[in-house]
């Protein structure tokens, strides 16, 4: 006979996040990322990759070329992720605010993420919220979502556990072991994103 239980949480419910991740690859001649979704508990649920060259990548200019790296892989990543997170997540340093608010319109909560100690810019259109426990400031594109929204349940679940910034380490090592590039700790990170 099975043992009688209920589990308290009731994960599913809240669906899942999904963190946003970018790395340059050699010399920013090619960039990868990738859209890791996790659940309520952190446990994988997808990862989605892409990786992209840039021909003549001397033509362009620096903050061009990343902004139209980080936007052909987010766009490519989103056609083929095969489910709709509750909130979508991303680096505070490796995406302008501009993606969110002006160039790629989602169906989603999104906010970039970033240690309070970073200067990432505020852009027109996001509202900042501070995670006093992990001091980590998140930047809401469109307004924070309210409280009784499975967006603002997962990342509130997320930073009452500190975990908040770890998803996007293991999405840069599952890219490095896709791409068989160097290890997650000499990561070629993408340029910082600037103020607005």
């Amino acid at each position: 006979m099975p043992i009688p239980f209920r589990d308290a949480e009731e994960i599913d419910t809240l669906g899942s996040a999904a963190f946003l991740r970018f790395i340059s690859l050699n010399a920013e001649q090619s960039w990868c990322g990738a859209l890791f979704l996790v659940n309520a508990r952190s446990e994988p649920l997808e990862f989605t990759y892409n990786r992209i060259e840039i021909p003549h990548r001397f033509l362009w200019r620096k903050r061009d070329l990343l902004q139209h790296a980080v936007r052909r892989i987010a766009t490519s990543l989103f056609e083929i992720c095969p489910r709709v997170p509750a909130v979508l997540l991303c680096r505070g340093e490796e995406v302008e605010p501009e993606l969110f608010t002006q160039e790629i319109s989602v169906g989603v909560p999104v906010a970039r993420v970033a240690i309070e100690e970073k200067l990432i810019g505020q852009g027109p259109g996001e509202e900042q919220e501070t995670v006093e426990t992990d001091r980590i400031q998140l930047f809401w594109v469109g307004g924070i979502p309210p409280d009784d929204t499975n967006a603002r349940r997962l990342v509130a679940r997320f930073a009452a556990r500190g975990m908040l910034l770890e998803p996007f380490d293991r999405a840069a090592a599952g890219l490095h072991e896709v791409y068989g590039v160097k290890s997650p700790q000499e990561d070629v990170l993408v340029e910082p994103a600037t103020t607005v």
